[in-house]
């Protein structure tokens, strides 16, 4: 082929072309014919010879050169290819590529938003979410249902410790345990059939393995599982002296006495490590045994390829001694996570040990008749009536009977000790009757349910209760009064002028307990809430032994007007406090002592447990 400005002018034989030169290419060309590419006008003059020659060498051919066609290919050319694949085909092709296209943008555009989105750490599954709700409303029923008498055998710190560490266990580590172990469980499966399809009489190796691993397993959880016993027993003290601790911070500052509970805060941590520690040491060594085994069995799969080798396909062989040098590590992982399962069960037996407690009575009973108004007079009957704390200490209350009428102001006073307390927790049945029973407008509030006799009557305690929240939330927990109402009831508290000097008012933040409150606001506040409840009885515990005079008097002022039609137990320090009663019952060693007016009991100068000498002290 010979090439003249970019266009092939003769196409010839080799022999021919060697023939020719530059010489036999008569073209007249212009300049502008050059440079445009115009092979229209060339014209090429070969020699005879040579074109006689070219005609003889191609009559003696059996097959013909293929033709070379210039330019674009005819669109006729793609109908043609099209159509042997066919129109269905073509469309499917075009819409699946489309779709994946699609698909693929989708995908990048669901990452951008799901980017943007907050983080969520540890969305539990369904049946982990279930398990989580099930177990922690039985705990906190549990809990919340039980009688006083638990609480005061039961340290907070073992409550704080089943609230946090054991739930924490039952609601992430034996759920992600489980999931680590069943997936590590299959892998493990899949690498034994792996192994046993290249070299079958590996069986004859993992049978035995197996046997020491299921061994050293059993020896390991047991010993792990009473460590992990011992440990959470001794996490408890941990928790309940902190908190004891950050409680009563200001006075052990005041008394100068934070070595010493230094020194007992390192104690009970250092006993915690005993138990701690050995369990660190117990996992190293099951970590080495675990590492033998796999070792084990990696040399045993590499032996018996070598000696099966001729009837092996190198493919099998290097496939089942790659997945044999994983089984150390699964190895691990499934001892690992199923000892972590079944340490965290302990979480488990550590909760369920609550529901197995005692509890209060029923909250509301379905059949009651009690009326809805009730109690509409506010009578108050003990009748033989005895109570103890518990079934093993003496009696607390022995022998009460006494009425008390409707809108009639009765003051408990006595010694230490002496019963008073226990009257109100009596009524409210706190502590349920050993014997005998109370009436409260004639019904025996035995036979109603909890719920139901404690939301109509009214406490104002000792220590008064504050929530972290509003001045809203604690005087009206349920939403029921008014705005007005609420302004009402502080007024007469004479709160009123305190709460509108706050900048945030009814919405001011009450921190947990109050502590940013003063005592006597706090005791004012919970005036304020028995006011909103509007119950025919009202008992005050104590609830001005540790206000000032002041603040006695502004609580006193307020009961004396907005109580004159309910019944008012009140359990006194001050004489002053009770002096306008209807009557003062004298309580000593768990028995009515004395019962009379105030002005009858101070004019009594010698009586069976000294009233006189009792209520001067007050």
């Amino acid at each position: 082929m010979a090439l003249m400005t970019c266009f092939c002018v003769c196409l010839c034989s080799r022999k021919a072309v060697s023939r020719l030169s530059l010489l036999d290419f008569s073209i007249n060309l212009s300049q502008e014919q050059l440079i445009s590419c115009d092979m229209s006008s060339a014209s090429l003059h070969v020699p005879g010879d040579v074109d006689q020659e070219l005609d003889v060498e191609e009559a003696g051919k059996l097959t013909q050169a293929d033709k070379v066609h210039t330019g674009r290919v005819k669109l006729q050319m793609y109908r043609e290819y099209f159509k042997t694949i066919g129109l269905t085909f073509i469309m499917t092709i075009i819409f699946l590529c489309a779709f994946q296209q699609a698909a693929s943008l989708a995908y990048n555009y669901w990452l951008s938003l799901w980017a943007d989105e907050a983080p969520v750490n540890g969305n539990p599954e369904r049946p982990r979410a279930e398990a989580q709700r099930v177990r922690s409303t039985r705990l906190h029923s549990g809990v919340l249902h039980s009688p006083m008498s638990f609480f005061e055998v039961t340290p907070s710190g073992n409550l704080l410790n089943r609230f946090s560490k054991e739930i924490d266990a039952i609601d992430c580590m034996i759920p992600d345990g489980l999931k680590m172990m069943l997936g590590y469980l299959f892998k493990l499966l899949e690498i034994c059939i792996i192994v046993l399809l290249a070299t079958p009489f590996a069986g004859l190796v993992l049978l035995p393995l197996a046997c020491v691993y299921v061994f050293i397993q059993s020896f390991y959880v047991a010993s792990s599982c009473q460590l992990r016993r011992l440990e959470a027993v001794s996490r408890s003290p941990v928790y309940s002296h902190f908190n004891e601790t950050v409680q009563g911070a200001a006075v052990i500052r005041a008394f100068g006495e934070q070595p010493r509970f230094v020194r007992q805060a390192h104690r009970r941590i250092d006993r915690n490590q005993e138990a701690y520690f050995p369990r660190f040491v117990a996992t190293r060594w099951l970590a080495v045994n675990l590492e033998f085994l796999g070792n084990v069995l990696v040399l045993a799969a590499a032996i018996l390829c070598v000696q099966g080798r001729d009837n092996l396909s190198p493919g099998i062989v290097g496939l089942a001694v790659t997945q044999s040098l994983q089984v150390t590590g699964i190895l691990s992982w499934i001892v690992r996570s199923w000892t972590d399962v079944e340490n965290n069960i302990v979480s488990v037996e550590r909760v369920k040990e609550y529901d197995h407690t005692a509890k209060e009575a029923a909250w509301t009973l379905e059949d009651s008749l009690l009326p809805e108004a009730w109690p509409t007079t506010g009578t108050i009957q003990f009748e033989d009536y005895g109570l103890k704390y518990r079934k093993d200490l003496d009696w607390a209350l022995k022998d009460i009977s006494i009425s008390i009428q409707n809108r009639e102001k009765v003051g408990i006073v006595g010694r230490t000790g002496a019963g008073k307390s226990s009257l109100a927790l009596g009524i409210f049945r706190i502590l349920e009757a050993a014997s005998g029973r109370i009436l409260i407008d004639g019904i025996n509030v035995a036979q109603i349910g909890l719920h139901d006799l404690r939301s109509r009557i009214t406490i104002i305690p000792q220590d008064p209760v504050l929530f972290s929240g509003s001045l809203r939330m604690n005087l009206d927990p349920f939403d029921t009064c008014s705005e007005e109402e609420l302004w009402k009831a502080l007024e007469l508290a004479h709160l009123s002028s305190f709460v509108s000097e706050l900048p945030h008012k009814l919405e001011h933040q009450c921190s947990e307990g109050g502590e940013n409150m003063s005592l006597g606001q706090r005791q004012l506040l919970c005036l304020a809430r028995a006011l909103l409840r509007k119950t025919r009885i009202l008992v005050l515990d104590e609830a001005t032994a540790a206000v000032d005079l002041r603040t006695d008097q502004l609580i006193q002022s307020t009961i004396r007007s907005e109580f004159d039609d309910c019944t008012v137990l009140t359990i006194a320090h001050r004489l002053n406090t009770i002096m306008d009663y209807t009557r003062v019952i004298v309580m000593d060693r768990g028995s009515i002592a004395e019962m009379d007016s105030p002005a009858q009991l101070l004019h009594l100068q010698v009586s069976t447990c000294s009233s006189f000498n009792l209520l001067q002290s007050l």
